[in-house]
Order: structure tokens, then C-alpha cells, then sequence
């Protein structure tokens, strides 16, 4: 029963409890996604781009596309950025050791994915051609699973023709490094 006052057309509408408005802007649903460091390490000591081989260009073509949820792994447009980053070969700081370090084990990754799709293919074509005097529907139940098994027989492959194997755990975890993340601020303690 009192008389409300007229309002400015711009004035900010009372908020209600319980609604989003009154929410603290830290508390929002949505995230920002940024450079990681290792990305930002590597745009700053990077001097140039680099052109991608032929079994670099085969190898990240051979890659499904990637649904970030958590931004957690690189897909293939992350390694693509990678690789095409070109560094100082004369360059003696760690952090450009680093980044060649990481450049090299995304190199050896991409190009051992062409080995998984090379083994898979050849011993899928191995089996039809092993049961050609067999009918079809045998051909078609054995396939598959030889299809699937070859990927991981090739993933073993790719690794010892690429030198995969061999390599560091911390080269390994280099090229693993996520390229984004999302923005977390620092706490303020």
C-alpha cells in the first residue's frame, strides 16, 4: 500500500533470491579457455613457421576430431600449431630446449599414427585375402576384430619404426601437455 516512486528506464531491476543475477561473477557457469604456458613458451621463443612433412601432414589427417570437456590432451590442430612452429637450432636457453624437446615427441606421435592405420588396413586386407575362397558372411565377422587388433598392433609398430619407444617419460609428458586450458584466477591467501 505505499506508492512506488517512477523509475529511470535505465535503472538496474531489484534482484530476487535465488536468481542468477545474484551470483558473484566467479561463481558463472561459463569458462574462458587460454594458452597454456608451455603455448605461450612456445609463441615466444618460436622464430618462424615450419612446413610440415608429408607423413607429419598424413599422420594428423589420420586423427578423429576431439570433444574438449576438460582440455586435457591436444588435438590435432594443437599439434599442428606445434609443429609448425620453427625454433633456433644455435639457441642455448633451456626453455628453446624445451620447446624443440616437445616439437620432436609431437613429431614422433603424429607419424607414428600413419603406422596404426597402415597395420590395421594391411592385415584387414591380409584376412579377405586369406579367406577369398570362403564366403562372405565369414569375411565380414572376422574382419572387424582383425581391423581393431591391427590398430594396436600398429600403435606398437609406429612406436619402434619412430623411436617412440625409446624416448624420455618426460619427452612423452611434454608432448601430452594440453595447448589450452581453462582460466582459473589466482587465489588471493
Amino acid at each position: 500500500s505505499r506508492a512506488e516512486l517512477p523509475r529511470h528506464p535505465t535503472a538496474v531491476p531489484p534482484r530476487r533470491p535465488g536468481s542468477l543475477a545474484g551470483r558473484l561473477p566467479h561463481a558463472m557457469a561459463a569458462s574462458i579457455v587460454v594458452p597454456s604456458d608451455i603455448t605461450l613458451l612456445e609463441s615466444k621463443f618460436s622464430i618462424g613457421n615450419r612446413k610440415l612433412g608429408i607423413f607429419e601432414r598424413l599422420g594428423l589427417l589420420g586423427m578423429s576430431p576431439m570433444l574438449h570437456l576438460h582440455y586435457s590432451k591436444m588435438d590435432r590442430g594443437d599439434m599442428r600449431a606445434v609443429l609448425s612452429k620453427k625454433f633456433d637450432e644455435e639457441d642455448a636457453r633451456p626453455e628453446v630446449a624445451i620447446c624443440r624437446t616437445r616439437q620432436e615427441a609431437v613429431r614422433k606421435q603424429v607419424v607414428a599414427h600413419n603406422f596404426m592405420w597402415g597395420t590395421a588396413g594391411t592385415m584387414t586386407g591380409l584376412v579377405w585375402w586369406s579367406f577369398r575362397r570362403y564366403n562372405y558372411q565369414s569375411r565380414l565377422v572376422a574382419l572387424p576384430f582383425i581391423f581393431y587388433g591391427g590398430t594396436f598392433v600398429g600403435r606398437v609398430v609406429g612406436d619402434i619404426f619412430t623411436g617412440r619407444n625409446a624416448e624420455f617419460a618426460r619427452d612423452r609428458f611434454l608432448a601430452s601437455l594440453p595447448a589450452k586450458i581453462y582460466y582459473s584466477p589466482a587465489s588471493e591467501s
